[in-house]
């Protein structure tokens, strides 16, 4: 089954527009693939404002989100991962959702089965990390 996160993405973009607020995106920086301007990044993390008025050619599907934004008045190509994406909020007033973190998987990976060394299916798996914000201003 594919992953809801970009669709739920795509979903509360729409939602935080419609109702007159700034979508903002935050990013895991490290994840593999993520393109993003060197130097914003902080603790591993960035927050990209995603707004209509502040991004060019923005691309949302099942994989990724692209955009031409602005950082220090340089116009940057940027690309984020679905599995990057850690949240997504309204700067207004906070209102959104934030995701478990996803860790990469290697394309040779993603496609066998589960070893036996796993857990067993009395217990239930444990997260690898949690997401953390923090209040940018």
């Amino acid at each position: 089954m594919n992953s809801s996160r970009p669709y739920l993405v795509r979903a509360l973009y729409e939602w935080i527009v419609d109702n007159d607020c700034t979508p903002h995106l935050l990013v895991n920086a490290e994840f593999p693939g993520v393109r993003v301007p060197p130097g914003f990044a902080s603790d591993g993390q960035i927050v990209l404002n995603v707004s209509p008025s502040a991004v060019r050619n923005l691309h949302m599907d099942n994989e990724s989100i692209s955009f031409e934004g602005r950082f220090g008045g340089v116009a940057h190509s940027l690309f984020v991962p679905a599995g990057a994406m850690l949240a997504i909020y309204a700067r207004e007033n906070g209102q959104g959702m934030v995701f478990e973190l996803e860790p990469p998987v290697d394309e040779d990976e993603g496609e066998e089965g589960p070893d036996d060394d796993g857990p067993s299916g009395d217990e239930p798996p444990r997260p690898s990390g949690r997401p953390s914000l923090k209040v940018v201003k």
